[in-house]
């Protein structure tokens, strides 16, 4: 069992009336088994939520259970984690047997049973042939591997990702992403895993946690996320190009944003001042609609991304590349769906 509770947690450095709070009251539950991304901007409180779960800073307030057992005042090595970090944290004068076993080792585990956890993790990782090569041997990817292997050969209970993927290149990522979701179907064991890129959040992810400012924005499927977002934080953090914002105001079927009036395909949900957000993908161009003054368009292969304005409000459109491409200075009629707006107060941030 690898369940983890996060039970109203708060971190707090220094004491009294001076004291910065990074954490606040932040709870989630973790399901044993389940592959969960906090994703959010640089300081925003992830890495420090999940070092708080693996023992490494303490808890201010709150309770961090594991398994079933409240772990605030356990140390990290009886926490039944195994924790991958950014910087793989290898032994160089170490061949990669010896950098994966050296845990077992130091937990006296017999030798026979380190060989076989060890040439179990190393063909599950497809390490065999680097066995006796020693890190400055390998590639990037390579010592990420053994990072992982390592931390395979522990069997815990959780295993707890630090940015593991951020000093990778863009095709070691993606290759990386794919070794870590077939590991977790392979072994199954609750996983813990911190990024700021939300491409990896969304591709890994069975539900992510996604944080602002040291609070949690939303929980949710990356599907839920994204297509539901409960802020117009989530809304502008999760997907690229982020979504559309048009601050205005509404009135039934119309919309005003910018001295300019907008025709809804539905009516909003109620009247006044109101956020509208639209996805790039999710306004097409037409002979009719809310009219895109161009300013630049990108060339993106597969697709175009088309900037310019609706009144004095930027917005974005993203084209398929087979439609005829637009250009600076031209007028572009949109449509969209109502199912595809999405409504936030402008006070709270929050969804409408």
């Amino acid at each position: 069992m690898g369940a983890i509770s996060i039970r109203n947690v708060v971190k707090r450095y220094g004491k009294g009336p001076k004291a910065n709070q990074v954490i606040h009251d932040v709870s989630a539950e973790i399901a044993d088994g389940e592959f969960i991304v906090i994703v959010g901007p640089s300081g925003c409180g992830k890495s420090t939520l999940l070092r708080m779960v693996a023992g490494l800073e303490e808890i201010s307030e709150g309770q961090i259970s594991i398994s079933g057992r409240v772990v605030n005042d356990v140390e990290p090595s009886e926490r039944d984690i195994a924790m991958v970090f950014q910087n793989y944290a290898l032994y160089p004068h170490m061949s990669v047997y010896d950098n994966m076993a050296y845990g077992l080792k130091i937990a006296k585990v017999p030798v026979a049973e380190i060989k076989v956890r060890v040439d179990k993790a190393a063909a599950i990782l497809q390490l065999g042939p680097y066995l006796a090569r020693k890190p400055r041997e390998l590639s990037g990817g390579q010592r990420q591997r053994v990072a992982m292997g390592r931390a395979i050969v522990r069997q815990p209970s959780v295993f707890l990702f630090d940015e593991p993927l951020s000093n990778l290149d863009a095709k070691l990522r993606a290759q990386t992403r794919l070794e870590i979701q077939k590991l977790h179907r392979e072994l199954g064991v609750t996983s813990l895993f911190v990024t700021h890129d939300q491409v990896e959040a969304m591709t890994l992810a069975e539900r992510m946690i996604v944080m602002n400012a040291g609070r949690v924005e939303q929980i949710g499927t990356p599907d839920e996320v994204y297509t539901r977002p409960a802020t117009t934080f989530v809304a502008g953090f999760i997907g690229s190009p982020p979504m559309n914002l048009l601050e205005g105001t509404a009135d039934g079927s119309q919309f005003t944003v910018g001295g300019v009036t907008l025709a809804l395909p539905q009516p909003a949900p109620r009247s006044g001042p109101l956020l509208l957000g639209v996805r790039p993908e999710h306004a097409d161009p037409g002979e009719a609609g809310w009219a895109l003054q161009v300013e630049m368009v990108e060339m993106l292969g597969a697709e175009r991304l088309v900037h310019g304005h609706i009144g004095q409000t930027a917005f974005t459109l993203r084209m398929d590349a087979t439609l005829p491409s637009p250009h600076a200075g031209d007028t572009v009629r949109l449509n969209v769906a109502g199912e595809r707006l999405h409504w936030f107060d402008r006070a709270t941030q929050q969804r409408v």
